[in-house]
């Protein structure tokens, strides 16, 4: 396979794939792709497109399994192709998708499980079904592995990055809040992301909790200085925004 895999490179192993598991053979579909796949260097976007590609073919009985032996694997991609499975299941099995992600992060133990997995699936159900996906983030807020802690805030990064409503954006910053004085490293990184987003997609929302958040002691350092990064930055896009609107 040549170092930067492209569709085109890829489509003799999507066929493959797909004959795998039309022909109920499991075992042989995921020794191609360990062997194809989560051993080489491909790009996530590929990894989804390849993902998506087979569930057309996957029955949804067998999904949830094909991705547990996925993650088995832990290969970086695993989590890429676990996420994107789970993501696609939330319409009409959230609870049990949101479960399994859970699982996946724990079981991943590493940061970038948590931030595959936590941006496919809980930041998409943020993103989607946020009516429903918040209380599930309240309970994850309190869970005691730091991991699934810390993916409530790549859920609040990924939301609002793509659009989550002004509404729920402050509730979701509201729940931030909750994990702002947080000591753990991992959790602050996560929270801290987060918190960053909220502030530069929606700066006036946050400047009006400001004082209140500049005056409590218990909320941390690290808290405090993402919101500053991320209205600097909103500012920033406005001048530049400005500048643009002068050239045009």
């Amino acid at each position: 396979m040549p170092s930067n895999p492209s569709k085109t490179t890829l489509r003799p192993i999507l066929v493959a794939g797909l004959q795998q598991l039309e022909g109920r053979r499991p075992d042989a579909f995921m020794d191609l792709l360990e062997r194809d796949v989560l051993s080489r260097k491909i790009r996530f976007p590929l990894l989804e497109w390849l993902t998506l590609e087979w569930l057309n073919v996957l029955p949804g009985e067998r999904q949830v399994e094909i991705a547990e032996r996925i993650v088995g694997v832990k290969a970086i991609g695993s989590y890429v192709m676990a996420g994107v499975i789970l993501r696609e299941r939330l319409p009409y099995d959230f609870g049990n998708a949101m479960r399994k992600a859970r699982d996946f992060i724990i079981s991943g133990d590493k940061w970038y499980a948590c931030d595959i997995i936590g941006e496919r699936v809980p930041g998409y159900a943020l993103l989607t079904m946020p009516k429903q996906a918040l209380p599930e983030l309240a309970r994850m807020a309190r869970h005691p592995d730091k991991w699934i802690v810390r993916s409530v805030g790549v859920a609040a990064h990924l939301a609002v990055k793509w659009g989550l409503s002004p509404d729920y954006a402050e509730k979701t910053f509201q729940l931030l809040l909750t994990l702002a004085g947080s000591t753990d490293f991992h959790t602050g990184k996560g929270v801290g992301w987060g918190a960053k987003t909220i502030a530069r997609f929606h700066p006036g929302m946050v400047r009006t909790y400001l004082p209140e958040i500049l005056a409590d002691p218990s909320i941390r350092p690290w808290f405090k200085r993402k919101l500053n990064i991320g209205l600097n930055l909103s500012l920033k896009d406005a001048e530049r925004d400005t500048g643009k609107n002068r050239t045009e």
